[in-house]
């Protein structure tokens, strides 16, 4: 299962500290199936400095930003990305990963054994064969019949979105989207901007706050059976815009903030930095950045963020911003105050 009950930032060290995440954390359902709009979620604001916790609405998100500061969001949107199909007389789900081709897909196959040298079989007499493995185990690749149009015209009317155990209901794919998500390709959502409404980015763009976008598309986040992807071997697709690298390098000459919303901006970012002596420019490449505690952050200066699973490698990402004592703490605070985990859940401001 992707969720645990406990929560210890470390693999194997039993010294560190894990405290107990009740069920009831587990966010279920969006908020807005409450009479709430998406911006009404807590916000937990943490500064990396003195690791303090300040706790607001994500509405207010206003209040903690200045006039020049830039918010990158991702722009990727999200695809139905689970398929049912059989293979023999087997039923089997599978869960695309990454387009890696017009026809070939990663994608994690879910079910009974399968033989490797039969084809999978989904509606409208689509099929998909293995032609050798994906980026890590237990990826495998995929060639379809079908490319193009008519593989998306294939996906948009059998796929689903991916779901895991702790959503309750099916929700329909809307509700796997951010409200400026454009551009198709995430498997799963880019989910740290799914509490902005376009009210609050027009309060945002009002005080002289600039929103921009880039576009990575993210793959699958875990591979169930406690198994969970290696950030080195989970290549993403980016896109970093002409316009986005202008405002960021203004922003930079004029000694204001970088704002990522989402460790996936973070990764384009700091990928394109890095490939650019620290700078920033038009870009667009496959990326296998692995961003840790050690990693030197070259340009995004705080962090939007949801709260995080121990297992996920996000955790090593945020320590880039926040030392782990810091981390921890604010974690404990966050299950004390009751805020909420996973895509459907509260979000945490790093500044």
């Amino acid at each position: 299962m992707k969720h645990r009950s406990s929560l210890g930032i470390g693999v194997g060290k039993v010294n560190e500290a894990i405290f107990e995440i009740p069920r009831q954390l587990n966010a279920s359902a969006p908020v807005e199936l409450t009479g709430k709009s998406r911006d009404e979620v807590k916000l937990m604001v943490l500064n990396r400095k003195t690791g303090s916790v300040e706790h607001s609405r994500f509405t207010q998100l206003h209040t903690q930003l200045k006039r020049g500061d830039v918010l990158v969001v991702n722009n990727s949107r999200t695809i139905p990305a689970s398929l049912r199909g059989t293979q023999g007389s087997r039923e089997v789900e599978v869960r695309l990963s990454r387009k890696v081709g017009s026809r070939e897909w990663d994608a994690l196959i879910l079910g009974p054994v399968y033989d490797a040298r039969l084809p999978i079989t989904f509606a409208d007499g689509v099929k998909a064969f293995m032609s050798g493995n994906g980026s890590e185990k237990p990826l495998v690749r995929l060639t379809f019949s079908v490319e193009g149009a008519g593989f998306y015209d294939f996906l948009y009317k059998n796929g689903q979105p991916i779901r895991y155990e702790y959503i309750d209901a099916p929700w329909p794919l809307d509700y796997y989207q951010n409200v400026y998500g454009s551009v198709p390709g995430s498997v799963e959502m880019a989910s740290a901007g799914r509490a902005f409404s376009w009210k609050l980015i027009t309060k945002l763009r009002a005080e002289g706050i600039e929103v921009v976008c880039l576009q990575l598309h993210a793959g699958l986040s875990y591979y169930g059976d406690d198994r969970w992807p290696n950030p080195v071997h989970h290549p993403e697709e980016y896109h970093l815009p002409q316009e986005t690298a202008d405002s960021i390098r203004r922003a930079k000459r004029e000694g204001n903030r970088v704002i990522a919303v989402g460790t996936t901006v973070v990764r384009a970012l700091e990928t394109v930095a890095a490939g650019h002596d620290g700078n920033v420019a038009a870009a667009s490449g496959v990326t296998n950045l692995y961003i840790t505690k050690e990693s030197p952050l070259r340009v995004v200066d705080g962090l939007i963020t949801g709260l995080h699973e121990p297992e996920a490698s996000h955790l090593d990402l945020l320590q880039a911003f926040i030392s782990r004592q810091h981390l921890m703490s604010a974690y404990r605070t966050a299950v004390a105050k009751g805020y909420l985990w996973h895509e459907f859940g509260d979000m945490n401001l790093i500044l």
